[in-house]
């Protein structure tokens, strides 16, 4: 069986554009939710896109376009691809897509009728839209489409690609999830729904959690197959040790009281690659600030890892980021990776009262050092969407390798 490493990633979240801000962000404890909302406010389309482009894509693809030119640029590919077209592959997760899009074109046609809407609205709307964008630029021709499984799209699609690279499909996978959901729509309906905080604060973990906070962004992960990846003296920033995912098939939107679901993923992911829950040294978790979801996820930990659990820090990104949605699981990736070769574990940002019944080390007040013996560094990054979707990743960093500056080529 192939093994498959990350060789170079990118993002744009609310704490910033660019890989490096994320990571030194997370751990300061910034955070980017403002106003009950977590844009990417310092994201300028202008700055990755002619006007032609931008104007042809809607802003989750620009986002997805964004992060992929730093992960290319990291992996020193923006001037051609080391492997043959045919054997690089692309799979960008979204919740919604085009919603954006969408939401304009229904005034449009509202206000004005058939003629008012805009040609280019269902190609800037569909879900795949963030894949086919950027396999043209970059001329990706291998296995290209989109996921779609809410806000576990991001973690699919990686896991997707893993597979498809370990299966001899491809050779490498550009691979990740990109979301644009702040829109009249999408604030009316979730918090139509009660899923939204009332106080627009997010707190995962929090026993005055009240639900999550809207957030915006993308992460893009460049997967290889780890044998070729060092035959052309790639840095291998992290190895993709495992994948698991499993469905809790209950609810649309609430996940099962007991974690069964998720800690079926979190087993499986483990038995993929190998692992036991002794090996596991930290856990990105998917962490929303809902009361169920903290609840659920920290049951589903207790179930998959026993004892265990509660020795491992635990702690969620989107305390400083809000919830990403379909992007969260690709940029918590991204995170957990940058986390580990830093050699820190970043903090829950908003946990200031941990609730007592839940019980695990959430890691609040300030990041600290990621203790352990010799040997690699392993992580899970948990993602469960609605639907009852839910997906694991494993990765593993040497420790050798952890503390490399998150500014430099080295780290990225």
């Amino acid at each position: 069986m192939r093994e498959v490493a990350v060789t170079a990633v990118g993002c744009v979240s609310p704490l910033g554009v660019g890989a490096p801000a994320l990571l030194r962000r997370w751990l300061e404890g910034d955070c980017g939710v403002r106003d009950g909302e977590a844009p990417c406010a310092s994201f300028d389309p202008s700055e990755f896109l002619s006007v032609k482009e931008a104007r042809r894509a809607d802003r989750f693809t620009q986002l997805a376009l964004a992060a992929g030119a730093e992960t290319m640029a990291a992996a020193g590919w923006q001037d051609g691809l080391p492997y043959e077209a045919g054997r690089v592959g692309c799979m960008i997760g979204t919740g919604v897509g085009g919603l954006g899009t969408i939401e304009a074109n229904h005034a449009s046609l509202t206000a004005a009728g058939a003629k008012g809407v805009s040609p280019l609205a269902v190609p800037l709307m569909m879900g795949n839209a963030g894949t086919a964008a950027l396999s043209m630029r970059h001329g990706l021709r291998g296995p290209a489409f989109g996921i779609v499984s809410a806000c576990a799209a991001g973690a699919h699609a990686i896991g997707t690609a893993m597979r498809t690279i370990r299966w001899g499909d491809a050779d490498a996978v550009l691979a990740g999830g990109s979301e644009a959901g702040l829109t009249p729509l999408a604030r009316a309906a979730f918090g139509a729904m009660g899923a939204t905080s009332g106080c627009g604060i997010s707190r995962p973990f929090d026993v005055r959690r009240d639900g999550f906070v809207m957030g915006e962004g993308a992460g893009v992960l460049l997967l290889e197959d780890a044998a070729k990846a060092r035959e052309r003296g790639a840095p291998i920033l992290a190895l993709l040790r495992g994948y698991g995912a499993s469905s809790d098939a209950h609810h649309l939107t609430a996940p099962r009281a007991g974690g069964e679901g998720a800690a079926a993923a979190i087993s499986a992911a483990l038995a993929d690659a190998g692992l036991q829950a002794r090996d596991v040294d930290y856990v990105n978790a998917h962490g929303t600030s809902t009361p169920l979801n903290d609840s659920a996820e920290t049951s589903a930990l207790r179930l998959a890892l026993g004892e265990r659990a509660r020795e491992i820090p635990v702690s969620s990104l989107k305390g400083s980021t809000g919830h990403l949605l379909g992007a969260a699981g690709a940029v918590e990736a991204v995170a957990t990776v940058l986390a580990l070769r830093a050699g820190m574990i970043p903090a829950t940002v908003g946990l200031s009262e941990t609730d007592p019944e839940l019980g695990l080390d959430f890691v609040p007040g300030a990041a600290r050092a990621l203790t352990g013996g010799g040997g690699a560094a392993v992580a899970l990054s948990n993602s469960f969407g609605f639907g009852g979707h839910n997906a694991v990743l494993v990765l593993e960093v040497e420790r050798a390798d952890a503390g490399a500056s998150a500014a430099g080529r080295p780290a990225l």
